[in-house]
């Protein structure tokens, strides 16, 4: 589903030109904002997710003044020197324009929870929490003409460039960083991984999602994912595998039973299927492991 970007704002002497032009990008939601000014423009906005709000061209003697409340304090010469604001979920911002005839703006939104799970639990839950108001870095600055560029286009590239250029905007802003792999290595608590392993080996024959794995150890699935491999040296699916195969191996030395039975009951889409895999993981092909195993 579309990630749709919920906001109520009440606001007053804006004329928008050309409508608003918007891009989603797995998780994220930009707009794209030409709009004309009346002599005294403004109002306040507040979304239920986290964004950002880019200022990228104005007109005018003026210029756009952002702050968290109507009374608060500042000069328009800090949004002239510091276009760039984050805005954290549930914060009204209040914008204050006189003598600015156009402005050109960026919204940028996010799905915090997508976000994190893209970025393997690296981003820091108190980064989202944190306003952060009329700022300059010309990193950002740079990426944001790019995609403006990229909104505009009316015939925009894959859609892997603008949500490349999103993330690494948000990833710049938010200033996240690369967990240390001593954190990554962590290993899971016994029970967890108990609870893991028992689970897989009893369903190993129908296909687990990740995260009902992860829901019985109560982590994340980028969590899960990386403990249970500091834990076992085998990622989960590759546990599942191995035991679907050790399955398939006790009914190979149990019987005469043909070896396209034996692959659906572990499995396996198909004999070849099951035997490509049995010979990448075990070395050898099933009649071969079976006749070096019978009795």
């Amino acid at each position: 589903m579309t990630f749709q970007p919920r906001m109520r704002n009440q606001i007053e002497g804006f004329s928008v030109i050309g409508g608003m032009r918007r891009r989603h990008w797995n998780g994220i939601t930009v707009d794209l904002w030409d709009v004309e000014c009346g002599p005294h423009a403004g109002g306040y906005y507040v979304a239920q997710d986290p964004r950002l709000f880019i200022l990228l061209e104005h007109r005018g003697g003026g210029r756009p003044l952002v702050k968290r409340s109507p009374r608060a304090g500042g000069s328009p010469q800090d949004s002239c020197k510091s276009p760039i604001s984050y805005i954290p979920a549930e914060m009204d911002l209040w914008v204050d324009i006189e003598d600015v005839q156009y402005v050109r703006h960026l919204d940028i939104h996010f799905d915090a929870d997508g976000l994190r799970r893209r970025l393997m639990d690296e981003l820091d839950p108190r980064r989202l929490t944190e306003p952060h108001l009329l700022f300059a870095d010309p990193r950002v600055m740079s990426l944001a003409q790019l995609i403006a560029m990229e909104v505009a286009n009316p015939d925009p590239l894959h859609d892997l460039y603008g949500d490349g250029l999103a993330v690494a905007l948000l990833v710049d802003v938010l200033k996240i960083v690369k967990l240390s792999d001593t954190r990554k290595r962590s290993t899971l608590a016994p029970w967890q991984l108990r609870r893991a392993v028992e689970f897989i080996e009893a369903n190993c024959l129908r296909s687990i999602r990740l995260q009902e794995i992860a829901a019985l150890t109560g982590l994340s699935q980028s969590h899960f994912s990386h403990s249970f491999k500091a834990s076992t040296g085998f990622a989960p699916h590759e546990w599942q595998m191995n035991a679907r195969l050790d399955r398939a191996k006790q009914m190979l030395i149990s019987g005469a039973r043909p070896l396209t039975e034996i692959a659906v009951e572990s499995g396996f889409a198909d004999h070849a299927h099951f035997s490509r895999v049995f010979r990448k993981h075990v070395g050898t092909t099933p009649s071969k492991w079976k006749k070096s195993h019978s009795v």
